[in-house]
């Protein structure tokens, strides 16, 4: 099948996103069938049918076969092992993480620089819990540097984290070169400077633990909530660092 653009969803998408198409493909999931049976079970005229076979079948994910029996008749047969592979690359295309495992990457160290604007809580936690899980080389900073906080420090124990950092402005890094650049706060957005190399940036809304009147219990919300996305950048980062 061919490659989708980025802005269009992946062909299996668009193919399989035809309700009479996904008809078809579902009752060929079960067994091969006949045109007049295809009929039959769709309630729609055979040439309506056939048109959407022909689709599928020049995706090559339907094949046909003349009957052994009957050399006038014709199965159709559904082939899920290209149907699999089209749903994982549809699933790349959303998300790596959702693309199934990859074994033909080749081991990158990716570079992340986590941004937040007091460099005390999220920030430090996002970079402790990427190298925790990965052994990537992730730094934190902040427009507005402050002592860590102890309650981050207490979350991240609760990860098998041993967090110690020194608050660090983003100035220092404005020479570096990162694959990401990741925001944690709406604030720090606002005023990220440029980086060399254009990395990858993104951001997360992710309010500041500090601030809550829930006290502990806030930066453990944040650390969970952190740990979750950091489970699915995962998949992404070592991509976009091949890339580079």
């Amino acid at each position: 099948m061919p490659t989708a653009e980025p802005s269009e969803p992946p062909p299996f998408v668009r193919l399989a996103g035809d309700p009479l198409r996904w008809r078809l493909m579902r009752e060929l999931a079960q067994s091969d069938r006949r045109v007049r049976e295809l009929v039959e079970v769709v309630g729609q005229p055979q040439n309506l049918v056939s048109y959407h076979l022909g689709k599928l079948r020049a995706a090559e994910l339907v094949t046909a076969r003349r009957s052994s029996f009957d050399g006038r008749d014709t199965y159709y047969h559904l082939d899920l092992r290209r149907c699999a592979d089209a749903l994982t690359e549809a699933g790349s295309a959303l998300h790596p993480s959702l693309g199934g495992p990859r074994t033909d990457r080749k081991p990158v160290k990716p570079r992340v620089l986590f941004l937040c604007t007091g460099n005390s809580g999220r920030s430090p936690m996002a970079a402790a819990l990427l190298r925790h899980r990965t052994g990537a080389e992730a730094v934190s900073a902040g427009s507005h540097p402050k002592p860590l906080r102890p309650e981050a420090v207490r979350a991240m124990a609760e990860y098998g984290i041993s967090l110690a950092h020194e608050p660090t402005h983003l100035d220092a890094f404005r020479q570096r070169r990162f694959h990401w650049v990741i925001s944690l706060c709406d604030r720090v957005r606002e005023v990220c400077p440029e980086f060399p190399g254009r990395p990858r940036t993104i951001h997360w809304s992710i309010p500041d633990p500090a601030r809550d009147a829930d006290g502990y219990p806030a930066f453990r919300r944040v650390a969970a909530e952190l740990d979750t996305r950091i489970g699915f950048l995962m998949a992404t980062i070592p991509e976009e660092a091949s890339r580079a």
